[in-house]
């Protein structure tokens, strides 16, 4: 195989079942625990059934994109065993890729990203820019 490269992507490609094409990957699940776990409430539980309102929210569409690249990617990962040369993401797509390669667990990357969101939300608050 050729070379190449996984880029996760930013914000703004969320919607409500986006990860329902996988059913209950026994990967994509362990993913969903291991970052519900580390805030304390269930991302899969709002990527399945939204609201889109909720999903929407930057404080959760940050946690809730980060577990979806990280849950692609470890399903590639499984099914293939064929790693990426190289990982890069866009805006917060570069958590995603820092977790792919091993610089932080998904465990610590969730709270981090969820702390980034706050701190975004907050500057420019829901309805304003």
């Amino acid at each position: 195989m050729k070379p190449f490269a996984f880029v996760f992507p930013g914000q703004g490609s969320q919607s409500v079942g986006m990860l329902d094409a996988w059913g209950d990957h026994p990967v994509v699940v362990e993913t969903l625990k291991e970052a519900s776990d580390a805030l304390g409430e269930d991302l899969g539980a709002l990527i399945k059934t939204g609201p889109k309102e909720a999903l929407a929210l930057t404080t959760n569409t940050q946690p809730v994109m980060l577990v979806a690249a990280i849950a692609a990617y470890r399903v590639w990962m499984s099914e293939t065993g064929v790693a990426p040369q190289i990982v890069a993401g866009h805006s917060l797509g570069e958590y995603s890729a820092m977790v792919a390669a091993g610089m932080l667990t998904l465990a610590q990357a969730t709270p981090l990203v969820r702390f980034r969101a706050q701190a975004m939300q907050e500057a420019v608050p829901v309805g304003v820019g």
